[in-house]
Protein backbone atom coordinates (compact mmCIF):
# COMPACT_ATOMS: atom_id res chain seq x y z
CA UNK A 1 0.00 0.00 0.00
CA UNK A 2 1.24 3.70 -0.91
CA UNK A 3 2.07 5.88 2.17
CA UNK A 4 1.65 9.48 1.06
CA UNK A 5 3.16 12.52 2.84
CA UNK A 6 0.09 14.20 2.70
CA UNK A 7 -3.92 13.88 2.17
CA UNK A 8 -5.49 16.46 1.60
CA UNK A 9 -9.38 16.92 1.71
CA UNK A 10 -10.55 19.71 -0.50
CA UNK A 11 -9.31 20.97 -3.54
CA UNK A 12 -10.25 24.55 -3.01
CA UNK A 13 -7.95 27.69 -2.71
CA UNK A 14 -6.95 26.27 0.54
CA UNK A 15 -6.40 22.15 -0.15
CA UNK A 16 -5.00 22.84 -4.08
CA UNK A 17 -2.57 25.26 -2.89
CA UNK A 18 -1.09 22.89 -0.12
CA UNK A 19 -0.89 20.47 -2.33
CA UNK A 20 1.06 22.61 -4.64
CA UNK A 21 3.79 23.83 -1.91
CA UNK A 22 4.19 20.16 -0.85
CA UNK A 23 4.71 18.74 -4.33
CA UNK A 24 7.12 21.75 -4.99
CA UNK A 25 8.79 20.44 -1.75
CA UNK A 26 9.48 16.63 -3.58
CA UNK A 27 6.40 15.23 -1.04
CA UNK A 28 4.15 13.01 -2.14
CA UNK A 29 -0.03 14.00 -2.29
CA UNK A 30 -3.26 12.68 -2.69
CA UNK A 31 -5.57 15.28 -2.77
CA UNK A 32 -9.50 14.33 -2.22
CA UNK A 33 -12.14 16.49 -4.43
CA UNK A 34 -15.67 15.23 -4.39
CA UNK A 35 -16.92 17.74 -6.93
CA UNK A 36 -14.70 19.84 -9.10
CA UNK A 37 -11.15 21.13 -8.48
CA UNK A 38 -11.23 24.86 -7.57
CA UNK A 39 -13.72 24.45 -5.12
CA UNK A 40 -16.48 27.43 -4.02
CA UNK A 41 -13.78 30.31 -5.38
CA UNK A 42 -13.23 28.88 -8.92
CA UNK A 43 -16.55 27.16 -9.55
CA UNK A 44 -19.38 29.03 -7.58
CA UNK A 45 -17.60 32.29 -6.18
CA UNK A 46 -15.06 34.04 -7.13
CA UNK A 47 -14.50 33.70 -10.70
CA UNK A 48 -18.02 33.28 -12.07
CA UNK A 49 -19.17 36.12 -10.39
CA UNK A 50 -16.59 38.31 -11.19
CA UNK A 51 -17.02 37.23 -15.25
CA UNK A 52 -20.44 38.83 -14.73
CA UNK A 53 -19.47 41.87 -13.02
CA UNK A 54 -16.77 42.12 -16.05
CA UNK A 55 -20.00 42.33 -18.36
CA UNK A 56 -22.09 44.09 -16.69
CA UNK A 57 -19.65 46.74 -15.96
CA UNK A 58 -18.73 46.97 -19.95
CA UNK A 59 -22.43 47.26 -20.72
CA UNK A 60 -22.72 50.06 -18.01
CA UNK A 61 -20.13 51.80 -20.06
CA UNK A 62 -21.62 51.36 -22.86
CA UNK A 63 -24.80 52.84 -22.24
CA UNK A 64 -22.93 55.88 -20.38
CA UNK A 65 -21.40 56.33 -23.66
CA UNK A 66 -24.37 56.66 -25.65
CA UNK A 67 -25.81 58.96 -23.03
CA UNK A 68 -22.75 61.07 -24.09
CA UNK A 69 -23.55 60.63 -27.93
CA UNK A 70 -20.28 59.24 -27.81
CA UNK A 71 -21.31 55.55 -29.24
CA UNK A 72 -24.34 56.17 -31.87
CA UNK A 73 -26.82 52.42 -31.16
CA UNK A 74 -30.22 52.18 -32.42
CA UNK A 75 -30.65 49.15 -30.60
CA UNK A 76 -29.06 48.67 -27.30
CA UNK A 77 -29.05 45.02 -25.72
CA UNK A 78 -26.93 42.40 -24.42
CA UNK A 79 -27.39 38.25 -24.36
CA UNK A 80 -27.97 37.31 -20.87
CA UNK A 81 -27.49 33.19 -22.13
CA UNK A 82 -24.30 34.35 -23.63
CA UNK A 83 -22.90 35.62 -20.77
CA UNK A 84 -23.54 32.97 -18.28
CA UNK A 85 -21.81 30.67 -21.53
CA UNK A 86 -19.06 32.93 -21.30
CA UNK A 87 -18.83 32.55 -17.16
CA UNK A 88 -19.13 28.65 -17.94
CA UNK A 89 -15.92 29.13 -20.57
CA UNK A 90 -13.74 30.71 -17.64
CA UNK A 91 -14.31 28.78 -14.95
CA UNK A 92 -13.66 25.30 -17.41
CA UNK A 93 -10.78 26.90 -19.02
CA UNK A 94 -9.47 28.03 -15.27
CA UNK A 95 -10.21 24.19 -13.93
CA UNK A 96 -8.76 22.79 -17.05
CA UNK A 97 -5.60 24.73 -16.46
CA UNK A 98 -5.37 23.62 -12.55
CA UNK A 99 -5.68 20.36 -12.95
CA UNK A 100 -2.98 20.25 -15.32
CA UNK A 101 -0.73 21.93 -12.50
CA UNK A 102 -1.55 19.28 -10.17
CA UNK A 103 -0.95 16.42 -12.60
CA UNK A 104 2.65 18.05 -13.99
CA UNK A 105 3.50 17.80 -10.19
CA UNK A 106 2.07 14.76 -9.52
CA UNK A 107 -0.55 15.18 -7.31
CA UNK A 108 -2.78 12.32 -7.51
CA UNK A 109 -6.24 13.52 -7.23
CA UNK A 110 -8.69 11.31 -6.38
CA UNK A 111 -12.66 12.62 -7.21
CA UNK A 112 -14.78 11.25 -4.65
CA UNK A 113 -16.26 11.92 -1.55
CA UNK A 114 -13.20 11.18 1.63
CA UNK A 115 -13.62 10.43 5.37
CA UNK A 116 -10.85 9.98 8.14
CA UNK A 117 -11.14 6.73 9.73
CA UNK A 118 -10.61 6.18 13.38
CA UNK A 119 -7.17 4.56 12.73
CA UNK A 120 -6.16 7.98 10.95
CA UNK A 121 -6.40 6.84 7.20
CA UNK A 122 -8.56 8.31 4.62
CA UNK A 123 -11.50 6.24 2.88
CA UNK A 124 -12.66 7.16 -0.44
CA UNK A 125 -14.74 4.88 -2.91
CA UNK A 126 -13.89 1.74 -0.69
CA UNK A 127 -10.50 2.76 -0.70
CA UNK A 128 -8.04 2.78 2.43
CA UNK A 129 -5.28 5.90 1.90
CA UNK A 130 -2.67 5.95 4.52
CA UNK A 131 -1.30 9.63 4.97
CA UNK A 132 1.42 10.42 7.06
CA UNK A 133 0.09 13.92 7.32
CA UNK A 134 -3.43 14.60 6.80
CA UNK A 135 -5.32 18.43 5.79
CA UNK A 136 -8.87 18.96 5.88
CA UNK A 137 -9.85 22.10 3.85
CA UNK A 138 -13.69 20.97 2.75
CA UNK A 139 -15.07 24.67 2.67
CA UNK A 140 -18.24 26.53 3.40
CA UNK A 141 -21.82 26.59 2.20
CA UNK A 142 -23.97 29.01 1.87
CA UNK A 143 -26.05 30.15 5.06
CA UNK A 144 -29.43 28.89 5.55
CA UNK A 145 -32.02 31.19 7.50
CA UNK A 146 -35.07 29.84 9.62
CA UNK A 147 -37.90 30.21 7.34
CA UNK A 148 -36.35 31.04 4.32
CA UNK A 149 -34.59 27.80 3.61
CA UNK A 150 -33.91 27.73 -0.35
CA UNK A 151 -35.49 25.75 -2.42
CA UNK A 152 -33.76 26.64 -5.78
CA UNK A 153 -36.34 28.59 -7.51
CA UNK A 154 -37.66 31.49 -5.26
CA UNK A 155 -35.26 31.38 -2.62
CA UNK A 156 -32.05 31.57 -4.00
CA UNK A 157 -28.75 30.45 -2.44
CA UNK A 158 -25.66 32.13 -3.67
CA UNK A 159 -24.77 28.89 -5.52
CA UNK A 160 -28.46 28.55 -6.98
CA UNK A 161 -27.64 32.39 -8.45
CA UNK A 162 -25.20 31.13 -10.49
CA UNK A 163 -27.59 29.33 -12.12
CA UNK A 164 -29.69 31.52 -13.53
CA UNK A 165 -30.94 30.97 -17.10
CA UNK A 166 -33.14 34.10 -17.32
CA UNK A 167 -32.82 37.21 -15.69
CA UNK A 168 -35.69 38.64 -13.47
CA UNK A 169 -37.51 41.84 -13.38
CA UNK A 170 -37.64 42.17 -9.47
CA UNK A 171 -34.83 40.75 -6.85
CA UNK A 172 -34.70 41.21 -3.44
CA UNK A 173 -30.79 40.54 -1.63
CA UNK A 174 -31.21 39.64 1.97
CA UNK A 175 -27.76 40.51 3.31
CA UNK A 176 -24.88 43.33 1.91
CA UNK A 177 -21.60 41.39 2.29
CA UNK A 178 -19.46 41.29 -0.55
CA UNK A 179 -21.60 39.02 -1.96
CA UNK A 180 -25.11 40.94 -1.95
CA UNK A 181 -23.30 43.88 -2.74
CA UNK A 182 -21.97 42.63 -5.90
CA UNK A 183 -24.81 40.80 -6.65
CA UNK A 184 -26.71 44.23 -6.48
CA UNK A 185 -24.51 45.70 -9.10
CA UNK A 186 -24.69 43.27 -11.62
CA UNK A 187 -28.47 42.79 -11.68
CA UNK A 188 -28.65 46.39 -11.44
CA UNK A 189 -26.46 47.33 -14.45
CA UNK A 190 -28.38 44.62 -16.63
CA UNK A 191 -31.52 47.17 -15.62
CA UNK A 192 -33.15 44.64 -13.04
CA UNK A 193 -35.28 46.35 -10.01
CA UNK A 194 -32.87 45.57 -7.59
CA UNK A 195 -33.60 45.55 -3.28
CA UNK A 196 -31.36 44.79 -0.71
CA UNK A 197 -32.28 44.14 2.91
CA UNK A 198 -29.59 44.50 5.35
CA UNK A 199 -29.84 43.53 9.41
CA UNK A 200 -27.39 45.89 10.01
CA UNK A 201 -27.16 50.07 10.66
CA UNK A 202 -25.31 50.22 6.88
CA UNK A 203 -24.63 48.67 4.22
CA UNK A 204 -21.14 47.02 3.74
CA UNK A 205 -21.48 46.96 7.86
CA UNK A 206 -17.74 44.86 8.12
CA UNK A 207 -16.53 48.07 5.96
CA UNK A 208 -15.32 51.65 7.91
CA UNK A 209 -18.52 53.44 8.47
CA UNK A 210 -17.98 56.36 5.79
CA UNK A 211 -17.23 53.84 3.11
CA UNK A 212 -20.66 52.73 4.11
CA UNK A 213 -22.62 55.92 3.68
CA UNK A 214 -20.83 56.51 0.17
CA UNK A 215 -21.61 53.21 -1.13
CA UNK A 216 -25.40 54.00 0.34
CA UNK A 217 -25.01 57.44 -1.76
CA UNK A 218 -23.87 55.30 -5.04
CA UNK A 219 -26.94 52.76 -4.62
CA UNK A 220 -29.23 55.47 -4.25
CA UNK A 221 -27.95 57.59 -7.38
CA UNK A 222 -27.80 53.92 -9.51
CA UNK A 223 -31.51 53.31 -8.40
CA UNK A 224 -30.82 50.44 -6.23
CA UNK A 225 -33.21 50.64 -3.40
CA UNK A 226 -32.38 49.21 0.31
CA UNK A 227 -33.64 49.04 3.60
CA UNK A 228 -30.93 48.75 6.95
CA UNK A 229 -32.18 48.00 10.30
CA UNK A 230 -34.48 45.81 8.80
CA UNK A 231 -34.82 41.74 7.99
CA UNK A 232 -37.40 39.46 6.28
CA UNK A 233 -39.77 37.87 8.49
CA UNK A 234 -41.38 35.54 5.81
CA UNK A 235 -41.31 34.59 2.13
CA UNK A 236 -44.56 33.60 -0.06
CA UNK A 237 -43.41 31.40 -2.92
CA UNK A 238 -46.82 31.46 -4.39
CA UNK A 239 -47.61 35.34 -3.82
CA UNK A 240 -43.91 36.21 -4.67
CA UNK A 241 -43.62 38.69 -1.98
CA UNK A 242 -41.63 38.94 1.32
CA UNK A 243 -42.59 40.71 4.48
CA UNK A 244 -40.14 42.92 5.96
CA UNK A 245 -39.95 43.19 10.15
CA UNK A 246 -41.55 46.75 9.69
CA UNK A 247 -44.69 44.99 8.56
CA UNK A 248 -44.18 46.03 4.32
CA UNK A 249 -45.01 43.56 1.42
CA UNK A 250 -42.33 43.67 -1.46
CA UNK A 251 -43.25 41.74 -4.98
CA UNK A 252 -40.11 40.35 -6.07
CA UNK A 253 -39.50 37.37 -8.42
CA UNK A 254 -36.62 36.11 -6.54
CA UNK A 255 -35.45 36.31 -3.11
CA UNK A 256 -31.77 35.86 -3.02
CA UNK A 257 -30.06 35.04 0.32
CA UNK A 258 -26.70 36.30 0.97
CA UNK A 259 -26.31 36.15 4.30
CA UNK A 260 -22.77 34.87 4.21
CA UNK A 261 -21.26 31.44 4.42
CA UNK A 262 -20.89 28.56 7.01
CA UNK A 263 -18.11 26.12 7.66
CA UNK A 264 -19.09 22.48 6.29
CA UNK A 265 -18.84 20.18 9.04
CA UNK A 266 -15.27 19.00 9.72
CA UNK A 267 -15.79 16.33 12.85
CA UNK A 268 -13.48 15.75 14.96
CA UNK A 269 -10.30 14.58 13.78
CA UNK A 270 -7.83 14.17 16.11
CA UNK A 271 -4.65 16.71 16.64
CA UNK A 272 -2.81 14.79 14.02
CA UNK A 273 -5.63 16.52 11.61
CA UNK A 274 -4.65 20.32 10.48
CA UNK A 275 -7.97 22.22 9.30
CA UNK A 276 -7.23 25.41 6.81
CA UNK A 277 -9.62 27.27 4.79
CA UNK A 278 -12.96 28.16 5.26
CA UNK A 279 -13.80 25.34 7.22
CA UNK A 280 -11.69 26.91 9.82
CA UNK A 281 -14.01 29.21 10.26
CA UNK A 282 -11.62 32.38 10.56
CA UNK A 283 -11.90 35.42 7.63
CA UNK A 284 -13.93 33.19 4.34
CA UNK A 285 -11.56 34.76 1.76
CA UNK A 286 -9.15 32.94 -0.43
CA UNK A 287 -5.98 34.78 -0.67
CA UNK A 288 -6.33 33.74 3.36
CA UNK A 289 -7.15 30.10 3.02
CA UNK A 290 -3.97 30.63 0.47
CA UNK A 291 -1.63 32.15 3.18
CA UNK A 292 -3.27 29.73 5.68
CA UNK A 293 -1.74 26.59 2.93
CA UNK A 294 1.58 28.90 2.57
CA UNK A 295 2.14 28.76 5.82
CA UNK A 296 1.60 25.63 7.33
CA UNK A 297 3.42 23.74 4.22
CA UNK A 298 6.24 26.62 3.66
CA UNK A 299 6.59 27.68 6.91
CA UNK A 300 6.06 31.29 5.68
CA UNK A 301 3.96 33.43 8.22
CA UNK A 302 1.60 36.01 7.53
CA UNK A 303 0.09 38.82 9.54
CA UNK A 304 -4.16 37.78 10.03
CA UNK A 305 -4.77 41.69 10.88
CA UNK A 306 -3.38 42.93 7.16
CA UNK A 307 -5.63 40.72 5.39
CA UNK A 308 -6.92 42.44 2.52
CA UNK A 309 -11.01 43.03 1.78
CA UNK A 310 -12.12 43.63 -1.97
CA UNK A 311 -15.85 44.11 -3.51
CA UNK A 312 -15.54 44.13 -6.95
CA UNK A 313 -18.30 45.76 -9.72
CA UNK A 314 -17.65 49.59 -10.26
CA UNK A 315 -15.97 51.05 -8.33
CA UNK A 316 -14.32 48.73 -6.65
CA UNK A 317 -14.47 48.47 -2.96
CA UNK A 318 -11.07 47.72 -0.69
CA UNK A 319 -10.06 48.18 2.82
CA UNK A 320 -7.12 46.79 4.73
CA UNK A 321 -6.14 47.43 9.02
CA UNK A 322 -8.14 49.61 11.06
CA UNK A 323 -11.47 51.42 10.91
CA UNK A 324 -11.91 54.62 11.55
CA UNK A 325 -14.62 53.43 14.21
CA UNK A 326 -11.98 51.24 15.78
CA UNK A 327 -10.01 54.26 17.47
CA UNK A 328 -8.56 57.72 17.36
CA UNK A 329 -6.47 58.27 14.35
CA UNK A 330 -5.04 61.12 12.20
CA UNK A 331 -7.05 60.75 8.77
CA UNK A 332 -6.69 61.87 5.15
CA UNK A 333 -9.85 61.54 2.30
CA UNK A 334 -8.51 61.90 -1.36
CA UNK A 335 -11.36 62.23 -3.51
CA UNK A 336 -10.85 60.05 -6.76
CA UNK A 337 -12.87 63.27 -8.11
CA UNK A 338 -9.01 64.88 -8.21
CA UNK A 339 -7.12 62.61 -10.09
CA UNK A 340 -6.55 63.11 -13.88
CA UNK A 341 -6.73 59.11 -14.74
CA UNK A 342 -10.62 59.01 -13.10
CA UNK A 343 -11.63 62.03 -15.40
CA UNK A 344 -10.00 60.30 -18.47
CA UNK A 345 -11.67 57.20 -17.18
CA UNK A 346 -14.77 58.93 -16.43
CA UNK A 347 -14.88 57.18 -12.79
CA UNK A 348 -14.95 59.98 -10.73
CA UNK A 349 -16.57 58.34 -7.58
CA UNK A 350 -15.17 57.37 -4.41
CA UNK A 351 -12.11 57.96 -2.84
CA UNK A 352 -8.66 57.22 -1.16
CA UNK A 353 -8.91 57.47 2.91
CA UNK A 354 -5.87 56.90 5.09
CA UNK A 355 -5.64 56.41 8.78
CA UNK A 356 -2.45 57.12 10.39
CA UNK A 357 -0.91 56.70 13.89
CA UNK A 358 2.82 57.56 15.14
CA UNK A 359 3.85 58.20 11.42
CA UNK A 360 2.50 54.68 10.36
CA UNK A 361 -0.59 53.86 8.47
CA UNK A 362 -2.64 51.78 10.16
CA UNK A 363 -5.62 51.44 7.82
CA UNK A 364 -6.76 52.26 4.31
CA UNK A 365 -9.99 52.58 2.67
CA UNK A 366 -10.37 52.81 -1.08
CA UNK A 367 -13.57 53.21 -3.11
CA UNK A 368 -12.16 53.91 -6.80
CA UNK A 369 -11.70 51.76 -10.12
CA UNK A 370 -8.48 49.66 -9.32
CA UNK A 371 -8.99 49.82 -5.74
CA UNK A 372 -8.49 45.98 -5.76
CA UNK A 373 -4.35 47.26 -7.08
CA UNK A 374 -4.64 49.80 -4.92
CA UNK A 375 -5.11 48.40 -1.61
CA UNK A 376 -1.76 46.23 -2.07
CA UNK A 377 0.38 48.36 -2.37
CA UNK A 378 -0.83 49.87 1.34
CA UNK A 379 -0.93 46.63 2.43
CA UNK A 380 3.02 45.85 1.74
CA UNK A 381 3.93 49.44 3.35
CA UNK A 382 2.05 48.75 6.41
CA UNK A 383 3.12 44.75 6.26
CA UNK A 384 7.28 46.27 6.65
CA UNK A 385 6.34 49.48 8.67
CA UNK A 386 7.45 51.82 5.84
CA UNK A 387 6.84 55.29 8.15
CA UNK A 388 4.87 58.20 6.08
CA UNK A 389 7.98 59.97 5.48
CA UNK A 390 9.47 57.21 3.84
CA UNK A 391 6.35 56.20 1.52
CA UNK A 392 6.33 60.44 0.69
CA UNK A 393 9.88 59.55 -1.30
CA UNK A 394 8.56 56.69 -3.72
CA UNK A 395 7.78 58.57 -7.00
CA UNK A 396 4.27 57.60 -8.11
CA UNK A 397 3.80 57.52 -12.31
CA UNK A 398 1.00 60.26 -13.73
CA UNK A 399 -1.58 59.66 -14.49
CA UNK A 400 -2.25 56.94 -12.24
CA UNK A 401 -5.18 55.48 -9.47
CA UNK A 402 -1.54 54.93 -7.66
CA UNK A 403 -0.85 58.66 -7.37
CA UNK A 404 -4.14 59.01 -5.30
CA UNK A 405 -1.99 57.15 -2.76
CA UNK A 406 0.84 60.18 -2.90
CA UNK A 407 -1.53 62.87 -2.92
CA UNK A 408 -3.04 61.39 0.09
CA UNK A 409 0.40 61.26 1.76
CA UNK A 410 1.19 64.60 1.11
CA UNK A 411 -2.01 66.07 2.65
CA UNK A 412 -0.71 64.31 6.12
Amino acid sequence: MTVYDYGIIGGGPAGYSAAIYAAKLGKSVVLFEKDKIGGTCLNRGCIPTKTFLHWADLYTEFKSGVKKDIYRAPELGFSFDKIAEEKENVCNNLRKALELVLKTMKVNIIPYEASITDNGEIIANGEIFNCNEIIVATGAKPKEIKGLEFDGEFILSSDDILNLKKLPDKIVILGSGAIGIEWARIFAAFDVDVTIVEAAPNLLPLADVEVSKRIERIFKKSGIKYYTNCSITSADKSEKTVTLLNGEVLHTDILFVAAGRVSCDIGNYGQNVKVIGDCAGEIQLAHYATCQAKNLILGIPYNKELIPSVVYGSPEIAWVGKREQDGEFKKVLLPITALGKAQCDNCTEGFIKLLVENNLIRGAHIISKEASALIQQIVIAMQNNIPVEKLKEVCFAHPTYSEGIFEGLMRL
